[in-house]
C-alpha cells in the first residue's frame, strides 16, 4: 500500500503536517462513503475532508474505524478535517455543532476544524441549511464569526481539535480573525481553479502563514451538461496534458499544488484516486502555471449558492 511521503505534506503554522492531497467528500452519498474512504486509504491518502452538512460523517467515521482496526493505518497517521455548519455559528451553538461531528466520526479529536463559511443561517435543529417555503436559505445577520472563532479556540485548548481554520473567508474577514486570535487560523479552504484563480486571496493567506486548500479544483464537470464551461475540456488544459503525458485532471490538480496549496478532489473511483496521487511525480513549469492563470474568468461554480447571501453583512465576495 502506497504511503504519503513528507514531500507531499504542507507544514501548518502550528507545526502540524497536512498531506497535500486529500479526499474531498462533498456530494459523496452516505452509502458510497465507506468504500470511498477505504479506497482512498489504500491509494495512499491520509487526509480526509468532510463536513457536517455533507451528511456522510457517520459513514466516514465507520470507514476510519475499520481501517484502523484492520491495521492498515494508525489514527496518528490520518489528517481528518471537518467543518462547523453555518447554523451553529452562534457562540452558544459552536460546541454542540462540534460534538455532533465528533460523535458521528467516532473520534477523540479531529486534526483540523473549520468555520464552513462566515455567513450564518438560522438555527433549526437537524437542518444544517434551513430554508423557507420558497426554498430560500434562512440567513442570520446577527452572528459575528469573530465571536464564533473565540469559541473554536476553546476546542483547541481542550485538545478536541489540533488546529482550527476557516473556509470561504476573504482577506478582510481573515484580518478581523487575526486581530483577536489566540490561535491563528492555519487554513482557508476556498474554491480555486484556473477559471477562478483567487490570486490576491491566495497570496494574502500565504503571507500570513495560512495554508490554502483548493476545492472544486476540476471546476464542476457536472455543470457542463447544463451549458456551463467544462475546464477539463479547455484546449489549454488538454494541450498541457499532452505535453506532460498526463490527464487533464492531473494538470488541474497539479496547478494548485504548484502554487503551494492543498487539494481535495472528490472521487469514488479507486483508479482515479491512484492517478490523483501521481501528481507528485511531476511539476508544471512557471510558464505553464502562468498559462493556466491566464484562463481566469473569475467564475465561481457555486454562484447560485452564494447569491442567497448577497445582502448578508458577511458575504465573502463583497
Amino acid at each position: 500500500m502506497a504511503a504519503q511521503n513528507s514531500q507531499a505534506c504542507l507544514v501548518l503554522s502550528n507545526g502540524m503536517k497536512m498531506p497535500q492531497m486529500g479526499l474531498g467528500t462533498w456530494m459523496i452519498k452516505p452509502h458510497e462513503a465507506v468504500a470511498a474512504v477505504k479506497a482512498a486509504i489504500d491509494a495512499g491518502y491520509r487526509h480526509i475532508d468532510t463536513a457536517y452538512v455533507y451528511d456522510n460523517e457517520e459513514q466516514i467515521g465507520q470507514a476510519i474505524k475499520e481501517v484502523i482496526a484492520e491495521g492498515k493505518v494508525k489514527r496518528e497517521e490520518l489528517f481528518i478535517v471537518t467543518k462547523l455548519a453555518i447554523q451553529y455559528l452562534s457562540p452558544e451553538r459552536v460546541r454542540e455543532g462540534f460534538y455532533k461531528s465528533l460523535k458521528m466520526l467516532q473520534l477523540d479529536y479531529v486534526d483540523l476544524y473549520l468555520i464552513h463559511s462566515p455567513t450564518a443561517v438560522q438555527y433549526i435543529e437537524d437542518h444544517p441549511l434551513p430554508t423557507n417555503e420558497k426554498g430560500e436559505l434562512l440567513i442570520d445577520v446577527d452572528v459575528d464569526y469573530v465571536d464564533t472563532w473565540k469559541e473554536m479556540e476553546k476546542l483547541v485548548d481542550e485538545g478536541l481539535t489540533r488546529s482550527i481554520g476557516v473556509s470561504n473567508f476573504n482577506e478582510k474577514q481573515i484580518e478581523r480573525v487575526l486581530h483577536v486570535a489566540k490561535h491563528k487560523p492555519v487554513n482557508n479552504q476556498i474554491e480555486l481553479n484556473p477559471y477562478f484563480i483567487r490570486q490576491q486571496l491566495v497570496s494574502f493567506c500565504q503571507s500570513k502563514g495560512i495554508v490554502v486548500t483548493s476545492y472544486s479544483s476540476l471546476g464542476a464537470p457536472d455543470k457542463a451538461s447544463e451549458g456551463g464551461p467544462d475546464i477539463l475540456s479547455d484546449p489549454v488544459v488538454k494541450a498541457m496534458g499532452e505535453k506532460y503525458n498526463r490527464s487533464p485532471a492531473q494538470i488541474l490538480l497539479r496547478y494548485p499544488v504548484n502554487r503551494g496549496c492543498a487539494v481535495i478532489p472528490k472521487s469514488l473511483n479507486p483508479e482515479h484516486m491512484k492517478e490523483n496521487m501521481k501528481i507528485f511525480e511531476f511539476e508544471l513549469s512557471a510558464e505553464d502555471v502562468k498559462s493556466l492563470d491566464d484562463l481566469n474568468i473569475n467564475l465561481s461554480q457555486l454562484k447560485k449558492f452564494w447569491i442567497t447571501f448577497n445582502d448578508h453583512p458577511h458575504y465573502p465576495f463583497a
